[in-house]
């Protein structure tokens, strides 16, 4: 079966979403809860989507959205440099959280998950193939994501299948949205915590590198 526009812009409806999965995914009120680390370190029900060691000295959680042109220029010009000096030498370990700013970027990373199942690495080789095509995700999201998912193997029907019909998958985004900004005041993207402390906007491998290295040494 195809995936129509119709059918396509209606699994993205957030209406329809928040009538299905019983919640309200882009309006919160913000408490005023104090963030504790079990709060910033609480994965979601899917599961948290890391690189790196578990025992490293430095844990980098990012929250992102599909269609952040911010986002985008990190995982671009930022985060190949943290990864070779950090991620891979074992000092970093690196979560990715999704925080979708729109219903295009909660389909695109309702993908990504269905995709890459429990493979940290094939979840991140394809939110980097997405973020790197977002020109194309924003203007003709439907074609983008259905040449994104077959391009991993998935056919038309494994696409429609996964953007419309798991709402186990839109829930557990969602959740990690609502916890993210009710509990952690995560009110923009990028947003980042190193070891807890919140780290807002587009920030630079050098910014990331004054933070790092004397976490490293203490």
């Amino acid at each position: 079966m195809n995936i129509t526009r119709r059918t396509f812009n209606t699994a993205l409806s957030l209406t329809g979403i928040a009538a299905v999965l019983g919640v309200s995914p882009w309006q919160f009120i913000a408490d005023a809860n104090a963030q504790s680390p079990a709060e910033i370190n609480q994965a979601g029900a899917l599961g948290d989507m890391a690189l790196g060691s578990k025992d490293a000295t430095v844990t980098i959680i990012e929250y992102a959205s599909m269609t952040c042109p911010h986002c985008a220029a990190f995982t671009k010009d930022v985060f190949p440099k943290i990864k070779s000096d950090y991620i891979d030498t074992g000092k970093v370990r690196f979560i990715f959280r999704e925080f979708p700013l729109d219903q295009v970027a909660l389909a695109a990373s309702a993908l990504a998950r269905c995709v890459a199942k429990d493979d940290a690495p094939k979840y991140f080789a394809i939110i980097d193939i997405l973020f790197k095509q977002q020109n194309d995700l924003t203007s003709d999201s439907l074609a983008t994501i259905n040449r994104v998912g077959k391009q991993a193997g998935f056919s038309e029907q494994m696409i429609k299948d996964c953007v419309q019909g798991d709402p186990a998958i839109q829930k557990g985004i969602l959740d990690v949205r609502e916890h993210a900004y009710k509990t952690l005041k995560v009110n923009s993207t990028p947003f980042f915590f190193v070891n807890g402390t919140p780290v807002k906007g587009e920030t630079s491998f050098d910014s990331f590198e004054k933070l790092i290295k004397p976490l490293l040494k203490s």
